[in-house]
């Protein structure tokens, strides 16, 4: 992800300034590689899980990987394998990916696209224009993205938009205006709530989740949280679950829960919270808390009972294993084996690793990814 107010944007810009724009031009898409990760599941319900890394703004480095359960193969770069005549390779900064009937989507960020492959094969079908694209969700024959609008890091940037896409033919079909620089989405009961940041213009961030009304495609309201709103996720009791980063300095990250019958924050968790993964009443999260003050990281773990609405009192690393991890970037929840797929960008301009955990929170295996690895789509 790119944000403007996170020290990784720093470190993205000094890359890029240590890159010539020849030296960006002629380099070359890396061949797939293919290492075996572990044996052959041919019956496996779920066939793959394919993994988006995003690589540094302007390094055009984004790329995508395939964990194959049905033959336990790892392939790496699989998509200028699959895609050779695509000369620039899946661009720059892929930011978000989901899997909706045969179709994969790829939101590239700052090369303002979502790429459209056919999901079995990895081949492109073709792609969608959308400016400084953010998230994809879908819904009932429509791809929903969210977008910024205006040019990376402007803090006079337009407010954002949701652009819906019919998947068949892969063409804009309606746009409505949300918030400054929004992010995450979630669908519940026909209306789509979306996580707005304002993360260009800080302190002035925004603080609200826009509520879009499906049939009308108009925003039928805003519900008041805090400020720079991120992670957006839904469970299967009607409740949103939404990240604040807070500003890095005093104003501490939080998660908050809204009941989607009332439109209100029904409850506060006081910790922080980077990126969570919502499987059955079980909710998976980490955080990777970084302040200005400390210049510093802090990392934890922890688990909640979306149902009861507690923290519970363990972790779902418990070998030891989440000492290995240095920022823990993504995450995703098996939801056959509840398997947990746990990804670490290190220092974000290095490959990655992807880390498998079984139910009991036991390292199976692990894997180094692309750069920045953080976005999954499973395979069925």
């Amino acid at each position: 992800m790119i944000k403007l107010n996170n020290y990784r944007f720093l470190i993205s810009a000094a890359l890029a300034a240590l890159l010539s724009p020849s030296c960006r031009k002629d380099a070359q898409p890396i061949n797939e590689q293919v290492q075996t990760l572990f044996p052959a599941q041919p019956a496996s319900t779920i066939k793959g899980l394919y993994l988006l890394n995003e690589g540094n703004m302007n390094s055009n480095k984004a790329s995508l990987d395939y964990v194959d359960f049905t033959t336990g193969l790892y392939r790496r770069n699989i998509y200028n394998e699959v895609n050779p005549g695509v000369t620039k390779g899946l661009g720059d900064v892929g930011n978000d990916a989901g899997i909706y009937g045969s179709k994969l989507y790829i939101v590239v960020n700052n090369s303002n696209k979502v790429e459209v492959l056919n999901a079995q094969s990895g081949k492109r079908l073709g792609q969608i224009d959308i400016t400084n694209c953010r998230y994809v969700t879908f819904h009932n024959g429509k791809a929903y993205v969210s977008a910024y609008l205006g040019t990376v890091g402007d803090p006079a940037a337009p407010n954002g938009i949701v652009a819906e896409i019919d998947t068949a033919t892969l063409g804009v079909t309606r746009k409505v205006t949300v918030g400054r620089q929004p992010e995450e989405m979630a669908i519940v009961a026909e209306k789509l709530y979306v996580a707005n940041s304002g993360g260009y213009s800080p302190p002035n961030y925004e603080r609200t989740v826009s509520v879009i009304d499906l049939a009308t495609f108009t925003e039928s309201s805003r519900i008041d949280v805090a400020i720079n709103l991120d992670r957006l996720k839904a469970d299967q009791y009607g409740d949103i679950y939404v990240t604040s980063r807070g500003d890095y300095y005093q104003i501490p990250s939080r998660l908050f829960v809204i009941d989607t019958h009332t439109g209100q924050v029904k409850k506060t968790f006081d910790m922080p919270v980077s990126n969570l993964w919502i499987d059955g009443d079980n909710a998976y999260i980490y955080s990777a808390n970084f302040s200005y003050l400390t210049g510093k990281n802090t990392v934890q773990y922890a688990m909640i009972n979306v149902k009861d609405e507690t923290v519970l009192g363990k972790q779902f690393i418990t070998d030891g294993t989440d000492k290995q991890i240095t920022i823990p970037y993504g995450i995703v929840v098996n939801p056959v084996t509840k398997e947990v797929y746990v990804t670490d960008a290190k220092d974000y301009v290095t490959p990655g690793v992807l880390y498998c955990f079984d139910s009991a929170g036991k390292k199976e295996w692990s894997v180094t990814t692309g750069d920045i690895p953080g976005h999954f789509a499973f395979v069925y």
